[in-house]
């Protein structure tokens, strides 16, 4: 039971935003068969993909991602402030009056 423990903690993480995005605003999508879990607050949001990928497929999968946050948010994507990789991605976004 000691040695299961900690796979059960480790399962139980899931996507967590950085501190900064603490409170933000949690949104999940799916895509072509991949889990993204999405977090806004202000005018910054967080993008993290769930799940292994193989080589091959980052630059296809970062491209889906940065596609994601303004179907998601309904917010246009500022993409010269996208800063990361396949598995998070951080950018700021404006948004029209809410």
């Amino acid at each position: 039971m000691k040695r299961i423990l900690p796979l059960f903690l480790l399962a139980a993480c899931g996507a967590q935003p950085t501190p900064a995005m603490f409170g933000a605003e949690r949104f999940e999508a799916t895509r072509d068969g991949r889990q993204y879990v999405l977090f806004m607050k202000d005018n910054q949001v967080e993008i993290i993909r769930l799940g292994y990928a193989t080589r091959g497929e980052h630059a296809g999968i970062r491209a889906t991602m940065l596609a994601l946050i303004p179907e998601v948010t309904g917010c246009n994507l500022n993409e010269n402030s996208a800063t990361g990789d396949s598995g998070e991605i951080r950018a700021r976004v404006r948004c029209p009056s809410r």
